[in-house]
């Protein structure tokens, strides 16, 4: 496991760990891919109800406040397979 991907699985499991309704995907490009369902982040790459997909730095610059996930939905920076409002709740956990 790379040391990216350890970093997010240690960031989100706490965030994740009892909101996560189902399964979500983060994929990370050229990283790998993290699940979150209610135990928290795993690494992994299964089915999801909802995946979102950007770069580690889009990705980081969410988890930091810097940028605004529906606006990197909207600038085609985070690309969303799924359910949209699954894609919200999942982003507001990635932003609180």
């Amino acid at each position: 496991m790379s040391d990216v991907i350890q970093s997010y699985i240690d960031t989100l499991t706490p965030k994740a760990r009892g909101t996560i309704k189902g399964t979500a995907k983060l994929v990370i490009t050229g990283e790998g891919a993290i699940m979150l369902d209610e135990t928290g982040a795993r690494e992994g790459d299964e089915e999801a109800d909802v995946v979102l997909i950007a770069s580690d730095a889009v990705f980081r610059n969410i988890l930091s406040g810097e940028q605004n996930p529906v606006m990197a939905f909207m600038s085609g920076k985070l690309k969303v397979e799924g359910n949209t409002q699954r894609a919200l709740k999942v982003s507001s956990i990635l932003t609180g």
